[in-house]
């Protein structure tokens, strides 16, 4: 078997085959591959030249705090070209890298300058661009409704796709696959209530904390609140009637 794996030994089996034109072959083959290695050098950088300014021109369609990864980018060219596109807007300071794959548009600020991304933003962008549903949990949702002044280090979202980690600065956002069951108030202040009441625990729910929710939430909040509990176990459902019943004169 005639081993071609180098140019020294493609040179020498055309002198073997091609004689005295052994020369003359050569010069030809490799004025050719001169020539295609410029046209395809050409086209790569076109190519990536092409990418970086459809990546930029997608980044700046977004309003600042945009967390994203490269697979918001997969339809504007290949995964070489958007991984090199990313880079250079990187060193250029107009996205950040939090984590690997995970990147934003940093808000600024004009006294604390750049700021960190919402943890919501971050949990979309760790979700993908699939039709994955995420719900706020644990002391996150006691925090979104009021019932918390302290961002946890921990934000747990959970959800019907994969679960999933990242530690972005000091704050560490997990995506957690759960049942259907736990999903099926996603999106609504219905699951960020009983979430909320699930992490503070039976015993801490006191008349404080009801009064706070029936302040805080809408009539619509509460019609929708009542119409959920039956996804709630019991302790909350009836938790949920305290919060969500008209009050009797």
């Amino acid at each position: 078997m005639i081993a071609l794996n180098s140019l020294t030994g493609l040179k020498n089996h055309l002198q073997r085959i091609a004689g005295r034109n052994a020369n003359s072959v050569w010069e030809v083959l490799v004025n050719e591959m001169k020539k295609h290695y410029v046209l395809f050098r050409n086209w790569m950088k076109k190519q990536i030249q092409s990418a970086d300014s459809k990546v930029l021109s997608r980044i700046y369609g977004h309003d600042r705090g945009w967390v994203f990864t490269p697979s918001h980018f997969q339809d504007l060219g290949s995964r070489t070209a958007i991984g090199l596109a990313l880079m250079r807007h990187t060193k250029t300071g107009t996205i950040r890298r939090l984590a690997i794959g995970l990147y934003d548009y940093p808000r600024q600020h004009p006294k604390l300058g750049t700021l960190n991304p919402a943890a919501d933003a971050i949990a979309k962008a760790l979700a993908g661009r699939d039709a994955t549903r995420l719900q706020p949990a644990g002391g996150y949702a006691a925090n979104l409704l009021g019932l918390s002044d302290q961002v946890p280090m921990k934000v747990v979202f959970l959800t019907d796709g994969a679960t999933r980690n990242v530690r972005v600065g000091q704050q560490n956002i997990v995506l957690k696959r759960t049942t259907p069951k736990n999903m099926a108030t996603a999106g609504r202040v219905s699951g960020l209530v009983m979430q909320a009441l699930r992490h503070l625990g039976r015993r801490n729910v006191d008349d404080n904390i009801i009064t706070r929710l029936r302040q805080r939430l809408s009539t619509a909040d509460k019609q929708q609140l009542l119409k959920d509990r039956i996804y709630a176990p019991s302790w909350i459902a009836d938790m949920v009637n305290r919060i969500a019943r008209p009050e009797q004169s």
